[in-house]
């Protein structure tokens, strides 16, 4: 039989009733090294059974556990005698589970990250965002106010879309930690805490006409050739940078009339199965004149090896151990003040989307669409939206029923004031 650690003051409701209401928990018994089992008795109603852990940095974390059984019997879930929480309390507390911290977490996951073949970034850019003290707080103790109140401070400092990203990172790293271990139970504290923002994309998604993203693509060649043709390619295609700087020399296929790239797959949709997803292909059609710069990029080089290099010889993107936005970052904002647009606003991203624009509003069927740029139709209509109701508003204008008059002449009948009084 497991021992039980006793108090005389909190083992029973006679002698917890006895205290005075205070915010301030009463510190009861040690359970195990770090924890420990408080109660704070509340000016109205049951008392509180609370966690009590050491952060291991010299200060502690509490937690509230269920409700104590001061006038309501105990329930086993919501309402706790002495004895039951303490049982709950010892169980956080045994093994890993109460120990592992954010940091630890991130740690853990960015090995996961990279045995699956996914970028490690998603577990590195969030400590420049969190705090010392969410970083080293268990990860058990996490509260959903906190996490709000963390992720709201950056409201105005970051974009809205950025900060879905932050969260949807971090959520990613105590999920995984969750699945780990089944005895951390609070995963609604960073569910609730960091739900992705409203509207995040609604000044993100930059469009530019067709004159302006030829002006892109001009000056980016003016800067360097090799920045221009991945530019190119990025806005010719419309695929992701990060599916174009995995392109391979064995991607392009030539022909004289309808040359086409094999383009990757993204490893969007989650984990499962992302390594098997990042090595498919999909056909997408280029111009005749893309398709020989491109075979003259990849004059000399093996199959294998990449399509598109960088002036320095080496290959853009991740994959071979470069971030892929800082190796273009300050060229696109040079592009941008050039063309007269705001480097703020303006990313590489753009030519995706005024790509997708494009085609809807040249009344390719949204399927297709979402097909030549690797989406689906529910992502298509969710950040396009707005275009495609202006895309829809030509076409169904068309259909409008007329009403027309014999002679030809368009009348419209006002109505009688004699029939219709003021």
């Amino acid at each position: 039989m497991a021992r039980k650690n006793r108090s005389n003051t909190l083992e029973n409701r006679t002698g917890r009733l006895k205290l005075a209401p205070r915010r301030k928990p009463y510190p009861g018994p040690s359970l195990a090294r770090g924890v420990r089992q408080d109660y704070r008795r509340n000016i109205k109603g049951n008392g509180t059974w609370v966690a009590n852990v050491a952060d291991g940095h010299g200060g502690y974390t509490t937690r509230r556990i269920a409700d104590a059984d001061d006038f309501d019997e105990s329930n086993g879930k919501s309402i706790l005698n002495f004895f039951e929480a303490q049982d709950q309390i010892k169980a956080l507390g045994q093994g890993s589970a109460v120990h592992s911290t954010l940091d630890s977490v991130l740690i853990d996951y960015k090995a996961d990250l990279i045995a699956g073949s996914s970028n490690p970034y998603n577990a590195d850019w969030p400590r420049v965002h969190l705090t010392s003290e969410l970083l080293a707080k268990p990860i058990v103790l996490l509260t959903a106010p906190e996490l709000k109140k963390w992720r709201d401070g950056l409201v105005g400092i970051k974009t809205l879309a950025t900060l879905n990203r932050l969260s949807t990172s971090i959520r990613a790293a105590l999920n995984f930690a969750a699945r780990q271990d089944p005895r951390i139970k609070n995963q609604s504290a960073w569910e609730t805490g960091l739900a992705n923002l409203p509207n995040p994309d609604a000044a993100h998604n930059v469009v530019l006409n067709d004159d302006q993203v030829r002006a892109f693509v001009t000056v980016s060649y003016d800067l360097d050739y090799a920045f221009g043709l991945f530019a190119e390619v990025v806005a010719g295609t419309g695929a992701r940078p990060s599916q174009v700087s995995r392109l391979r020399v064995e991607d392009l296929r030539m022909h004289p009339v309808k040359p086409t790239l094999m383009m990757p797959k993204s490893g969007k949709g989650g984990k499962r199965d992302r390594v098997e997803r990042k090595a498919q292909h999909y056909s997408i059609p280029i111009t005749s004149e893309l398709a020989v710069k491109l075979q003259l990029a990849g004059k000399g080089r093996k199959a294998a090896e990449p399509l598109l290099i960088r002036d320095n010889g080496e290959p853009w993107g991740v994959e071979w151990g470069v971030r892929l936005n800082s190796s273009y970052r300050r060229r696109v904002n040079r592009v941008a003040v050039a063309i007269g647009l705001d480097p703020a606003e303006v990313t590489m991203y753009c030519l995706r989307h005024s790509s997708i624009v494009r085609m809807l509003l040249k009344n390719v069927p949204t399927r297709v669409v979402a097909a030549v740029h690797d989406t689906s139709i529910p992502m298509i209509e969710s950040h396009y939206s707005k275009h495609i109701t202006d895309y829809s508003d030509d076409v169904s204008r068309a259909a409008l029923l007329q009403h027309k008059v014999p002679g030809g002449a368009n009348v419209i009948r006002l109505p009688s004031t004699a029939r219709y009084p003021r």
